[in-house]
Parts: C-alpha cells; structure tokens; sequence
C-alpha cells in the first residue's frame, strides 16, 4: 500500500506537462492520491511581465511532451491588455470543489488547464474558474451555481483559510523532503517517502503506474 501527495500550481507549465500523467495515475490510484497546490503563482503579477518567458518555455514544453499550446492562449490570455497572472482564482477553486468531493479536485485541474492553454480563456478570473468548476461538478451530478462558487472564491473566509493551510501544509512538505519547484509526485509508503523523478513523470502514463506499482509489488 501506498499514498501519493501531488505537488503542484494551477498555473505551473511544467505542470501542464504532466496532465496526461496524473490524469492516469487519477484513474487508476485517486483514492489514494492527494493533491497539494503550493501558492507559487498566488502572487499576482502582470501577464505582460512574462508573456515573452512564458511562450519560451510553452514552445520547450511543447517540444517535449506534445502537450498543445494554441495561439488563443498566446495571444488572448498572455498578452490581454490589463491582464494579471495569478493562481488564486484557481487554487481556491480547487480546493472548494475538493470539500465536496476529494475526487473532483485532478478532475477541475485537468478540465482548467485544458481551457487555459488550448481554449484561450484567462483562468486567473474568478468568474472563469467558477464556470469550469460548475461544469466539472455537473459531470457527477452535484448542482452547484457559478454565480455562487465565483462568490466563494473572491470573498469567502473559510474558503480562503482552508486553501492558505492547504498551501502552508504543501510548503512543510517540501521543506521537509528538501525538495524545490513543482510538479512533484511524491510515494508515501512503509519505507518512507520517495519521489518519481521528472523524467519518469513526464515520459506517459505506463511509465509512471510502472514506477507506482514495482515498489507495490516488491
């Protein structure tokens, strides 16, 4: 038996390169798997501070792993007049969605990077977020108003309190592994803690379940 602990940020790139990963490894373990937004992008800063690095390292990323980048997203999202890069909107989605459901949190983050770097739509507005996050619990069922969900994340307390200790719980976790920047998968088992290294995790699905399951087996 084992746990996994996801390291990540909504807005993180390299992130995004690891979908395909961690959408398998959510199909297969979810039970057993926590994800842990660490706030690296919660602080907001302008997107045209970083349009220009971040279309460099979307055209690295790219090159590596396939994952699609479109010119709605280059163009709309990182170079909008006025607009600001921040995972706020998205972390708090995130996590007002997980108190719902736990399962439903990979399900949002899979679903809002999707309609950030393919579809072009700004992920750091709170009214953005609350639709994905309503469309994603519609999918199971569970009724909930982006109207509403849009007024939790831009002014709920306890939402807001949650979401910091989450973070806070993150960044020990880190400190504590000694390990920096994100993605990290993290394997939590009888033997301690071990972490799936970046080539391993952005080299497909197989891959990764194959270095979940030896040490199970083993």
């Amino acid at each position: 038996m084992f746990h996994l602990t996801y390291l990540f940020d909504p807005l993180c790139g390299w992130c995004y390169a690891a979908a395909p990963q961690l959408k398998r490894v959510a199909e297969t373990y979810g039970e057993r798997l926590t994800l842990m937004p660490t706030g690296l992008f919660v602080p907001p800063r302008p997107v045209s501070a970083i349009a220009d690095h971040a279309r460099a390292n979307d055209g690295r990323i790219q090159a590596l792993t396939g994952q699609p980048f479109s010119e709605a997203y280059h163009q709309g999202v990182m170079r909008a007049p006025g607009g600001v890069f921040s995972s706020q909107a998205l972390t708090l989605g995130l996590v007002a969605l997980g108190q719902i459901d736990p399962a439903l949190e990979p399900l949002f983050l899979h679903a809002a990077q999707k309609a950030r770097y393919v579809d072009g739509l700004d992920t750091a507005r709170a009214d953005v977020v609350a639709a994905i996050a309503e469309t994603v619990a519609g999918r199971f069922g569970i009724e909930r108003d982006s109207v509403a969900i849009q007024a939790a994340i831009e002014g709920d307390a306890a939402l807001k309190e949650a979401t910091d200790r989450r973070i806070s719980d993150a960044l020990a976790l880190m400190a504590k592994l000694g390990v920096h920047g994100v993605p990290q998968l993290v394997v939590t088992d009888r033997h301690g803690a071990r972490i799936i290294d970046s080539q391993t995790l952005y080299s497909g699905g197989d891959a990764v379940l194959a270095a979940l399951e030896q040490p199970a087996r083993a």
